[in-house]
């Protein structure tokens, strides 16, 4: 199915996305770096690593790239406040307070623990980083999704009749604005995997909703012909791929793209989640020590940790041809490496001296 009407060259795309209002954030474009020690681990394929985590901003992340065009149109907007939320250790929370500190604005976050407190709530990981950028921090006890949204709609009303004029966490507009960055990080994978000569076979990434969608509509909108694969963080009450679907038309048209992507286009799986959102999984725990003892290179446990274990999970199953390169997009988030730090001690081994190779 074609999922733009028509095609366009990187460089014409590139022109329409840099068209938007944007405030700059981050240190672009991050590197494309090869892992041949992880990939001979695997047995292959050749793995390619987007290093979206050095994004720069506040410890960086994917949600950097979103920030250049969200707090670019808060601004343009007049806002004087961000009223924003998510999970407790959310990386998106830290990177957007981290954003309102370098453009001057004011942000509360809402952020949701999932349920009552059992006693006080730990200041480490993001949540530490949040206090220290000067973010006004709510914790309730709701899960992200609905019902921290609830909160932040609450929160940004009460804020709104106090004569403040807030910029808050919609999805339903926030999400497109934020998928047109990662339009740009498609681009830039293409043109740093040309000048290493290669075509990928597969791009990889964590992604339940604008991340990936915008790295859907790329790869589309250039006529590119390998897969985008996104290997959900959490199962949202709603149709994903719906979603996502939709927020990649919505984010076209922000960018004069004329697309139709339906839920059948996007490759989600999630499968990988775990038992619950933040959860780890083994499988999770065994990516993050595989990727740290080969390459020097974290991931966090909810988020990239996850996607790599789908990724390592495909290659096992043969579900790759071992001599095509494949990229991972590696999103971000190890901040909260330090908030899991009692379960990476107990279930990461220690590396054996009698077996130094082994990466467990």
């Amino acid at each position: 199915m074609t999922l733009v009407e028509t095609t366009l060259a990187p460089v014409e795309l590139r022109e329409r996305v840099e068209s938007l209002p944007r405030y700059p954030l981050g240190h672009l474009p991050t590197p494309l770096e090869h892992l041949p020690r992880f990939s001979g681990v695997l047995g292959g394929p050749p793995i390619w690593i987007k290093r979206d985590d050095c994004t720069g901003l506040a410890f960086g992340g994917n949600k950097t790239r979103h920030n250049e065009f969200l707090i670019a149109d808060a601004l343009q907007k007049g806002a004087d406040l961000v009223v924003w939320g998510a999970g407790l250790q959310s990386n998106n929370c830290r990177q957007t307070a981290a954003a309102c500190a370098k453009a001057g604005l004011e942000i509360h976050l809402v952020l949701g623990r999932g349920g009552p407190a059992d006693g006080p709530d730990p200041v480490q990981g993001n949540l530490l980083l949040d206090h220290l950028v000067g973010a006004h921090v709510e914790i309730v006890e709701e899960s992200v999704g609905p019902g921290v949204d609830e909160q932040i709609a609450r929160v940004a009303a009460e804020y709104r009749a106090a004569g403040r004029n807030v910029y808050e966490w919609d999805r339903y507009t926030v999400k497109s604005l934020a998928a047109v960055s990662y339009v740009l990080c498609l681009l830039e994978i293409v043109e740093q995997a040309e000048e290493v000569d290669f075509t990928p076979q597969a791009v990889y990434g964590c992604s339940a909703g604008s991340t990936g969608s915008g790295l859907s509509l790329g790869a589309a909108a250039i006529g590119a012909d390998f897969p985008v694969r996104h290997v959900a963080p959490i199962v949202w009450p709603w149709d994903t791929r719906d979603d996502m679907a939709k927020i990649a038309n919505e984010a076209a048209e922000l960018i004069d793209v004329e697309a139709k992507f339906q839920a059948d286009d996007i490759e989600l799986f999630e499968e990988f989640v775990g038992p619950a959102y933040g959860e780890v999984t083994p499988g999770c725990l065994e990516a993050i020590a595989l990727l740290a003892r080969t390459e020097g290179i974290l991931v966090d446990p909810s988020y990239s940790g996850k996607a790599l274990a789908g990724l390592i999970d495909h290659i096992r199953n043969g579900q790759l041809d071992p001599d095509q390169p494949v990229v991972f997009v590696h999103t971000g988030g190890t901040p909260a490496l330090f908030a899991y730090n009692e379960i990476l001690a107990r279930e990461i081994a220690p590396r054996s001296l009698d077996d130094p190779h082994s990466p467990a």
